[in-house]
């Protein structure tokens, strides 16, 4: 499903993103790829707090 909205974004932050694309990626694909690895650093750095916090309980299979 496509979706035609408007972001404004500053002109840093557009040669920015024009300078992240790949030639030939859309934007889109661009922003797709940005959240993903977003989520994924996010997840990472949960990962990392919750083990930090180092309460674990062991328990039998």
């Amino acid at each position: 499903m496509t979706a035609t909205k408007r972001i404004p974004v500053s002109e840093p932050v557009w040669t920015s993103l024009s300078e992240l694309k790949k030639p030939g990626q859309t934007y889109d694909g661009l922003l797709t790829e940005i959240i993903k690895h977003e989520k994924e650093r996010r997840f990472l750095a949960e990962m990392a707090a919750i083990e930090a916090e180092g309460d674990f309980v062991e328990f039998a299979l």
